[in-house]
């Protein structure tokens, strides 16, 4: 394959779960792909166990925090030094916001609990940690890499997203105002709706105020990530950006308590990243059926 005709792709939060199932999908279909790690000792391992699958040669391992400007900088320059252009970013990284109980996780699968506030506790800080990683974390990357994806000929973005990002998700009708006018959206805006999120939920105010009362920090960040996609899909009409819900897949975020695979999970994403130009856009999937946004 000549050098202009291969494909590059980065996924976030890619050393185990999804996002590790995914590199290996993509990279046995040929893209070259940078899977990125917070912990770099668990990156390398990542890669080193996907050789197993002759691909080694498709992999290559980065550094990368989500949460650090520095840290995604250093990602950009990386990709624009070796490969001149992006082809797929996959925006995977992502936490509960909450302390996940398995065993719970399981009580309400059969049926003998329903209150994710005991499946899921949740604290300010956990929903603060989840906003910046599950949103402002992909929206960091995605802007940094905006200006190599737009050198590629066939650009993909994929948002890793939740059923729980479902706007009426969201009783607080100003939020779920702001968040639905695509047409006047703007990251400003959405800053302003998580920082007013956040503001509330600090102050003790999340019923009063009309905030998502479980899961919140989850449902708002998976919410604006939900809207940016659509935003972003308006903006650049070229690409074919697509959020999705990779369904319930066994992965630490639930300890293990999903239904799916790893290889099952990843094969949504691995669909919407490697989409051909006449594919859709601006679209939120449910694995691979598109689902409504409302």
């Amino acid at each position: 394959m000549g050098e202009e005709a291969k494909r590059y792709a980065v996924v976030t939060g890619a050393n185990k779960g999804i996002g590790y199932g995914l590199c290996k999908k993509l990279a046995l279909n040929g893209v070259v792909v940078v899977l990125t790690a917070r912990n770099e000792k668990r990156g390398l391992d990542a890669v080193e166990r996907l050789k197993e699958f002759g691909i080694s040669d498709l992999l290559v391992f980065h550094q990368l925090d989500v949460t650090d400007p520095s840290s995604v900088a250093s990602l950009a320059q990386f990709i624009k030094t070796q490969f001149g252009k992006l082809d797929i970013l996959v925006n995977n990284a992502g936490v509960p916001g909450g302390i996940v109980n398995g065993e719970n996780v399981l009580r309400r699968k059969r049926g003998e609990i329903s209150d994710w506030n005991i499946i899921v506790p949740q604290t300010y800080e956990l929903a603060e940690e989840c906003v910046e990683i599950n949103f402002f974390g992909a929206e960091r990357v995605t802007e940094a890499l905006l200006p190599l994806l737009q050198l590629s000929t066939s650009p993909r973005i994929v948002n890793v997203s939740s059923r729980r990002g479902i706007l009426r998700n969201i009783p607080n009708e100003w939020a779920r105002g702001v968040l639905s006018d695509i047409e006047s959206l703007t990251n400003k805006k959405l800053h302003e709706v998580l920082r007013e999120f956040l503001k509330d939920y600090k102050e003790g105010s999340l019923e009063s105020k009309n905030w998502p009362p479980v899961l919140s920090g989850y449902t708002m960040s998976k919410n604006a990530l939900n809207s940016y996609t659509r935003m972003l899909a308006k903006k650049f009409p070229r690409f074919r950006i697509n959020c999705l819900c990779p369904d319930f897949v066994k992965t630490d975020l639930n300890q293990n308590t999903g239904f799916l695979s790893i290889d099952e999970g990843a094969e949504s994403p691995a669909m919407l990243a490697l989409l051909p130009d006449n594919g859709p856009s601006g679209l939120f999937f449910s694995r691979d059926q598109e689902i409504s946004y409302y």
